[in-house]
């Protein structure tokens, strides 16, 4: 099951209660960005393009809690940067489990053999690690041999502890339905993941390789093509709405309200993807952005995106309201 029945009963209750009180914007999962350096310089992020000084910022542990009871949210993505790089990395993940908040942390791998013993096994916690194809493929994106055979290692070592792992693939348009296939048949049947992510790659302005990025219609020709006779084999940690969305079956427009962003320069508009101005608290965030401003068809910027952060929730929200994607998505976990 790709998401446990418990975590999925929590989240389903927070969505529905906001529904009921009639809440307009509220988040489905925040993401948390508590540094921007990396140990890696991966040619399609622009995360690692700010100046040295904000690079060199951290958010402290009483920000990140504040920044999660401020917004309500049940569900944490930490992301960065490398966050095994922060120093209090270990207690800020302790503290957020102590709330009973789900923490998904996401990391290239590189330093969690080292950093593993600092970590304790529990149902509100997952390591999410990031591998974009099998060896070859994975070290190019990374731009660094070898960061393939350390990830797949401490997939390894994280399920020998206990940990439930899960896997974040980003495709881009080097990438054919048979690296797609490859890849995920690797992790779900060979490595035994708990759960995968998958996205097409969005073209991050700063980053270095602007060549290689999805547009629309490659990117729902790649998934269809890859997900055909497949799709219900592999453990993908989405909706099958948002899934029928990659494929071209289904069109939503953006939620980018859903998972909202909090980085050390504060929470982000409108999206992880996009830089439009900080708010310093999560009220400013919802009533001062123009979320109707965004989205296909509305920013030429989110032309290409068919991004989780701003799909998945609208793909939730239509699951929601409707009895029979609802009994589909049951279907789906089990």
């Amino acid at each position: 099951m790709p998401v446990p029945l418990r975590q999925n009963i929590r989240i389903g209750t927070h969505l529905l209660r906001q529904r009921v009180k009639r809440t307009k914007h509220y988040p489905f999962i925040v993401e948390i960005e508590p540094l921007f350096s990396c140990n890696l310089s991966c040619p399609g992020c622009g995360k690692i393009q700010h100046p040295t000084d904000i690079l060199r910022q951290r958010l402290s542990v009483e920000d990140v809690v504040g920044a999660v009871e401020e917004s309500g949210t049940p569900m944490v993505s930490i992301a960065g940067g490398e966050p095994l790089l922060h120093p209090d990395i270990e207690r800020m993940v302790a503290e957020l489990m102590a709330r009973k908040v789900y923490v998904y942390l996401c990391t290239n791998a590189v330093l969690l053999e080292r950093r593993i013993d600092r970590f304790t096994p529990s149902r509100y916690f997952s390591f999410v690690i990031h591998i974009d194809g099998l060896r070859e493929r994975h070290d190019t994106a990374v731009d660094r041999e070898g960061v393939f055979d350390t990830a797949v290692q401490a997939i390894k070592l994280a399920k020998e502890r206990g940990f439930r792992v899960t896997t974040n693939s980003t495709f881009f348009n080097t990438d054919s339905p048979k690296t797609v296939r490859d890849v995920l048949d690797f992790l779900n049947d060979d490595l035994g993941v708990d759960a995968m992510m998958i996205s097409p790659a969005y073209a991050y302005q700063k980053a270095p390789d602007q060549e290689h990025f999805l547009g629309v219609e490659q990117t729902r020709k790649l998934f269809r093509d890859a997900f055909e006779g497949r799709r219900k084999k592999w453990r993908l940690n989405h909706s099958p709405l948002f899934l029928d969305f990659l494929e071209g079956k289904r069109d939503f427009s953006c939620t980018a309200w859903g998972i909202p962003s909090y980085s050390v320069l504060g929470w982000q508009r409108p999206c992880y993807l996009m830089a439009d101005g900080y708010a310093s608290s999560y009220r400013e965030l919802v009533e001062t952005t123009d979320w109707d401003a965004y989205g296909r068809g509305k920013d030429p910027r989110c032309a290409n995106c068919m991004a989780h952060c701003g799909y998945e929730p609208t793909a939730v929200m239509a699951t929601m309201g409707s009895l029979r994607e609802s009994l589909r998505a049951m279907v789906s976990t089990h």
